[in-house]
């Protein structure tokens, strides 16, 4: 049972509790088999990018001197160091467990991953041809006893730890230590030839231990071993304050810096020789503050990700078409629909062409003035950064404010503000203090009545990557009050000191916690004389204590509240005198659940916003986010319809509660699963006169 301070869920546990239920998905059987493989490499990803952020910022505090107790809900950070610690190993000894599981059933559907041991004769032979042809080339091979300083390991980057036993010259035997890195140019998976229905894959750590003879033929050794290791590392940037240096100089020093900052992880493979692991952590100087991790004998599960498919689509989800959005042609213009009505695109469901529709359309269209927009993530060849520089090949003013501390996206950026530098984009860099976190586009068209505003605010990123798997709402509007306070927001990019005033749009960091108050305020209020009163948040993480407290009073209030939080949520919901009018859910499937959204009943006249923000501290506090309300009474109803979809969904929501066991709801009949049901509501509307 997760430890409780009070009314507080620390952030850090929730947080891997949420990881538990990915976990979750890689052990269930109604996923497909590969899926499940894939939903145990997203787990190990996560839990990287975890000890890289998280528990890195933790053990600062500890090295700091500090407990941090009034920042990590009530316990001290040395404590949850080791907490953190034990739930990991829990954690990555369940997905062993898991991992056996699913490789006895692929073997049932004649899909055998082998060991170097188990290889036939033609296999031997093709595995030796492929190491000579494709792997050792790109190996990287340290002898380590001789080294007076140990090599950098790379943050996350796969090790084999090499022993060899020796016969000196002068008859004793010597232990000799080597490193080789598993390269990340070469498929994690080998497919070794087809043996008639049978498919065989070998995984590349294993390939390279069959052909250690290969690599070593220089010792004569009696006897060789080798184990995986692998270390994640602090991914904190450490900015530095000299003047001389750009913005940008200053995130590609630091970004470059973490390839040797401090080690927060050592994870090893548990078979290891004892005088093997005591070698490498006397060599690597790993400390108590660092969380030490046995685990199986392959680490970087995250590349399960990647687990090829075989052709074997009965062992994958069944690919969606996305589908067009209701009364809006791709064909036709979107401007021109615009000036009728409001649209909302809904990611995977909708397709995301319209974005990249509504930039060629302003990039091509000869009254069209100028385009702003923000960028936080995009896409690997993005149409979004090829349409803004088509549209300054046109004559067109385009404005990118992009971030360039978007967590581990820092280097793309940079690569990205040079390209659109050089082709004539003028680039923002952010505001000082804040992350630009905001999903919104404005552009000016001149017309027959004067300059006419168009534009889209979203919930997620201007990328067509992650738009087949997060989902996420894009509103498309010329509404002019909105758009008016649009383009008060990038004027703020560049006059950081005025601090504007919006009557429609809600922003952080200056007013999307005093919104957000007034309007739960109005419903405890509205509770009180007896009106209908109720709340529904979606939103990925909940960590504002502030807010969790605002909530605690509302449902003391008798306001009914309804959360759907994917991840991280420190609120404890259904305790009485504190929390029994509010119930939480969190749905992992086979998309991302992504979308903010904020219904309000408002004394029966439902306040519906879309927002770019979580209520997390950083998101009230420390960045700029941008969230909208919805006027369009059809696109409200949608979006309390979509809602409503996901809150009777009985077969991937867990509840959470006291516990916090990341118990499934309990399945009635009928049995609703909200991302399939979602999509039919859109075929369904389609349909519709």
């Amino acid at each position: 049972m997760v430890k409780f301070n009070n009314q507080y869920v620390n952030r850090e546990i929730s947080w891997l509790w949420f990881n538990e239920r990915v976990l979750q998905e890689s052990a269930d059987k109604n996923v497909p088999l590969i899926e499940r493989l894939r939903f145990l490499g997203i787990f190990s990803n996560n839990l990287d990018e975890f000890f890289k952020v998280r528990y890195a910022t933790v053990k600062r505090i500890v090295e700091a001197g500090k407990t941090g107790k009034s920042v990590l809900g009530g316990e001290k950070a040395k404590d949850l160091l080791e907490e953190i610690t034990e739930i990991v190993i829990r954690q990555q000894s369940k997905s062993l467990v898991i991992l056996k599981h699913i490789e006895e059933e692929l073997e049932r559907e004649n899909i055998f991953i082998i060991r170097e041991t188990a290889l036939n004769k033609n296999q031997k032979e093709f595995v030796k041809e492929y190491f000579l042809q494709n792997v050792s080339p790109q190996l990287m091979t340290i002898i380590l006893n001789d080294l007076t300083r140990f090599p950098t390991l790379k943050d996350t980057a796969a090790y084999l730890a090499v022993k060899m036993i020796i016969k000196g010259d002068n008859g004793k035997k010597e232990k000799r230590f080597a490193l080789i890195e598993i390269p990340k140019g070469v498929d994690r998976f080998v497919v070794l030839p087809k043996e008639g229905d049978k498919n065989y894959i070998i995984i590349l750590d294993d390939l390279i231990r069959y052909c250690l003879g290969n690599i070593f033929t220089m010792f004569e050794y009696e006897s060789i071993s080798a184990h995986m290791i692998k270390i994640t590392r602090d991914a904190e940037l450490d900015m530095d304050n000299d003047l001389s240096k750009s913005f940008i100089e200053k995130i590609s020093s630091s970004v470059e810096h973490r390839k040797i900052s401090d080690p927060v992880r050592f994870v090893y493979d548990k078979s290891i020789a004892k005088d093997t692991l005591a070698f490498l952590k006397e060599k690597m100087q790993i400390e108590d503050t660092d969380s030490v991790i046995p685990g199986g004998r392959y680490h970087n599960k995250r590349d399960y990700m990647g687990f090829p498919s075989l052709d074997r689509n009965d062992l994958l989800y069944d690919k969606i078409k996305a589908l067009p959005v209701k009364g809006l042609s791709i064909e036709g213009s979107i401007l021109e629909s615009l000036t009728h009505k409001d649209y909302l695109q809904y990611t995977p469901y909708h397709t995301f062409t319209y974005i990249l529709k509504f930039l060629r359309e302003a990039a091509l269209d000869p009254k069209v003035r100028t385009i702003k927009i923000t960028v936080y993530r995009l896409a690997n060849n993005s149409q979004v950064a090829a349409s803004l520089i088509n549209a300054v090949k046109n004559g067109k003013q385009v404005t990118v404010q992009i971030e360039l501390q978007a967590r581990f996206d820092e280097q793309a950026n940079i690569e990205y503000a040079e390209q659109l530098q050089a082709e004539g984009v003028k680039l923002i860099f952010g505001v000082p203090g804040l992350k630009v976190h905001s999903k919104i586009c404005l552009i000016e068209r001149e017309e027959d009545e004067g300059l006419k505003r168009y534009g889209f605010i979203s919930t997620g990123n201007f990328n067509e990557s992650t738009a087949r798997i997060y989902t996420d709402y894009t509103l498309f509007t010329s509404h002019a009050p909105i758009l008016k306070e649009l383009n008060k927001v990038f004027d703020f990019f560049e006059t950081t000191y005025k601090i504007n005033k919006y009557k429609h749009l809600i922003v952080s960091p200056h007013y999307t916690k005093k919104v957000f108050h007034r309007l739960i305020e109005q419903e405890i209020a509205n509770a009180i004389v007896g009106k209908e009163a109720y709340i529904k948040i979606k939103m990925n993480s909940f960590t504002s204590y502030e807010m969790v407290d605002k909530l605690y009073e509302a449902s003391r209030a008798g306001v009914k509240i309804q959360l759907i939080v994917r991840g991280i949520c420190c609120l404890v919901p259904g305790v009485k005198g504190m929390s029994e009018n509010i119930e939480a859910i969190s749905i992992v499937d086979k998309f991302l659940e992504h979308t903010r959204l904020f219904v309000f009943a408002n004394a029966g006249n439902p306040k519906v916003y879309i927002s770019s923000a979580d209520w997390m501290t950083r998101n009230l506090d420390y960045r700029v986010e941008v969230g909208c309300p919805i006027y369009d009474e059809d696109i409200k109803q949608e979006l309390m319809d979509t809602f409503e979809i996901c809150w009777r969904d009985n077969l991937k929501a867990r509840v959470f509660s006291e516990k916090q066991d990341n118990a499934y709801i309990k399945a009635k009949t009928p049995k609703h699963r909200s991302q399939f049901e979602t999509y039919d509501y859109y075929v369904k509307k389609l349909k519709e006169k």
